[in-house]
């Protein structure tokens, strides 16, 4: 009696694929892919949007204290900056230190303080979001081109423009916009659009 000669392969062998190897290769290279483009959106959205915390009490009883908003960056290069926009800005004096307050005064406007009262070009502005104003009064003063007077909503507890004078737009880094923490603060950022000179 012979041995038979071995059979053939049927197709059902459990050889080594060679592909196993290129196919992490590839898992491994689609991730490093995942990540740098979402880097690069990140980066890329930190050059329109950056979000803050606000320390102090200078703009209440509007904004508080431990709030996070979102502040547009780029919003000055496609509008143009308006009375009551919330804006953050490079303290004046201080380096490396942001502040947050609201446009009060325009470029190329007369602002004066009389008791507390804000008046533009000999006529007095409604300032419905400031809860209890200040009895401080100051001279007349002409805003500079590419200059606004910005004050905080806190009259009485503020560091602003009553200080260190008209702010150069240059120092904005951007209007606030947005409020995301805490959740019952959660809302767009108001202009108060009704800040316009009263007709007398």
């Amino acid at each position: 009696m012979t041995n038979s000669d071995p059979a053939a392969p049927d197709g059902g062998s459990a050889s080594p694929v060679p592909g196993d190897t290129n196919t992490l290769a590839a898992m491994l290279r689609e991730a490093l892919q995942t990540l740098f483009l979402a880097l690069v959106v990140f980066a890329l959205l930190r050059q329109v949007m950056q979000n803050y915390r606000i320390e102090g009490p200078s703009m209440q009883p509007n904004l508080w204290e431990g709030q996070f908003l979102i502040v547009n960056r780029l919003a000055y290069r496609t509008a143009e900056i308006q009375r009551g926009d919330i804006v953050v800005l490079n303290h004046p004096t201080a380096a490396r230190h942001d502040l947050i307050k609201r446009v009060v005064g325009l470029p190329g406007e007369h602002l004066e303080l009389i008791r507390g009262q804000v008046w533009i070009d000999g006529q007095p502005i409604d300032e419905p979001y400031v809860q209890e104003p200040s009895l401080y009064s100051q001279a007349a003063v002409t805003i500079p081109s590419d200059h606004v007077f910005v004050m905080g909503d806190n009259r009485n507890n503020s560091n602003d423009s009553r200080r260190w004078g008209s702010l150069s737009i240059r120092s904005i880094v951007g209007k606030a916009v947005f409020c995301y923490w805490p959740p019952s603060q959660w809302g767009a950022v108001a202009r108060q659009a009704d800040v316009a000179t009263p007709d007398v």
